[in-house]
Order: structure tokens, then C-alpha cells, then sequence
């Protein structure tokens, strides 16, 4: 196989893909979701402009890569399954300003709204990845996560990959455009987490307002559960 272009894409990818062709592609894509700051569209588009040369076929490529998103997303379902959701919630429990009730409402979420968030989480830089923890978590059954989780990743894969493919040596243009989409959904996130800091400790004082005392008694007025031996003499009795 001839060697992908040196200035092509990162080094290692590149070295997988000419040692084990579109496999190579297929094992780099699972690696990726396992550490989502590895950028899959990086790898995609760099799949589809090894087909678009005669490297690799482009089958090959779209069932390797497809493949390996699925491993990928399974082994972060069987970390979530192994934590479960009490050791779940005791580690975020933990966290500062995180309640019991905010994970139970995002578990409440996640129950009627799981396998719109699997399957469109596919698409999201960074969530992709991350989706499938919770899906573990909660026990989403396997057949389910495992349908939404290909058709999803095919969609994804196929998009980059047609795209590199399409573009040849202009496969970088699909990394840049990606790039800024995939800023947008970190500031988007990081605003979503400055909100919630802001709103909690903004909420602190009011739930730390001080002890709850009983309001005092007007002058002159005596305790039902003061002992009579206690309680001072009326004027008039002197």
C-alpha cells in the first residue's frame, strides 16, 4: 500500500491506515470515541481521501469506521453498566454545587428521552462520545443502544467520509468547517455550566439564611411548656 502523504492528517493515523488499510481506519475511529479530544473529523475525511486515491476501498472504509464507532460507544456502556446508578450518583454527589435532585431529574431525562439522546448525540462533537455512559448507567437494553449507536455512527461516518472522499486533497476543508461547529457546541456547553454555577451560588443564601428560630413570645407571655414554678409572678399576685 502506498503511504498516505506525511502532511496528511496525524502521523499515527496515517501509520495505521498504511499497516492495516481501511482496519486501521476502523480502530483509530474506536480509539477516538474512548478519548473524545481525538477528532473523528480528522480521521473521516482522512479515510475518504485514502479511498478517493485506490488506498483503500470505500466500502471498506465505511463499514471499518462504522464498526469501530460501535466498539468504541459499547466499552463506555460497559463502564456506565459497572458503575451503576447508586456508585453514579454517589461520585457526582460529590461534586461541588451538584444536588441528589439534579441527578434524578437528569435521570428522569434520560428515561424518556434516551433514545433521541443516543441517537442524535452521535452526531455532536465531544457527546458522541460521552452519551454512552449514561445509556450504561441506566441499562438502556443492549439491542436498543446498539441499533440507535450504528445508526447514528453511520451517518456521522458517511457524511466525512464522502466528504474527504469527494474532496481528495482538499479533504482539509471538512476539518475546518467541523472545527467551528464543534467550538460552537463547547461554548455552548461552557455557557450551559457558567449558568449553573452562577444560579446555585446565587441560590446558597437563601437556603443558608441562618437557623430557623421560633418567633419570640410577646413581653409578658409565658411558655404552655414552661414549668409553673418557673414562671414569674403576676402583679397583681404580689
Amino acid at each position: 500500500m502506498t503511504a498516505i502523504a506525511a502532511d496528511a492528517g496525524p502521523q499515527w493515523v496515517n501509520d495505521l491506515m498504511d499497516t492495516l488499510g481501511a482496519p486501521g481506519a476502523g480502530l483509530a475511529i474506536a480509539l477516538e470515541n474512548l478519548f473524545p479530544p481525538l477528532p473523528s473529523e480528522v480521521i473521516l475525511p482522512l479515510a475518504g481521501f485514502a479511498a478517493s486515491s485506490g488506498r483503500m476501498s470505500l466500502l471498506a472504509v465505511l463499514l471499518w469506521t462504522t464498526a469501530g464507532s460501535v466498539i468504541g460507544a459499547l466499552a463506555l456502556y460497559g463502564i456506565g453498566a459497572l458503575l451503576g446508578r447508586d456508585r453514579t450518583v454517589a461520585m457526582a454527589a460529590r461534586l461541588p454545587l451538584v444536588k441528589v435532585s439534579d441527578i434524578e431529574r437528569t435521570e428522569a431525562w434520560f428515561l424518556r428521552h434516551g433514545t433521541k439522546a443516543v441517537f442524535f448525540g452521535r452526531m455532536i462533537p465531544i457527546f458522541r462520545s460521552l452519551i454512552s455512559v449514561p445509556a450504561g448507567v441506566e441499562r438502556m437494553r443492549l439491542p436498543v443502544f446498539l441499533g440507535l449507536t450504528t445508526l447514528g455512527s453511520a451517518i456521522w461516518n458517511t457524511a466525512f467520509v464522502l466528504a474527504g472522499y469527494l474532496l481528495g486533497a482538499n479533504w482539509h476543508q471538512v476539518t475546518d468547517m467541523v472545527s467551528a461547529y464543534s467550538k460552537v457546541v463547547l461554548i455552548v456547553a461552557a455557557l450551559a455550566v457558567v449558568a449553573f454555577t452562577g444560579i446555585r451560588l446565587l441560590r446558597r443564601p437563601e437556603r443558608g439564611a441562618g437557623p430557623c428560630r421560633s418567633a419570640a413570645p410577646p413581653r409578658g407571655a409565658t411558655s404552655h411548656n414552661e414549668p409553673a414554678h418557673a414562671r414569674p409572678p403576676h402583679p397583681g399576685n404580689s
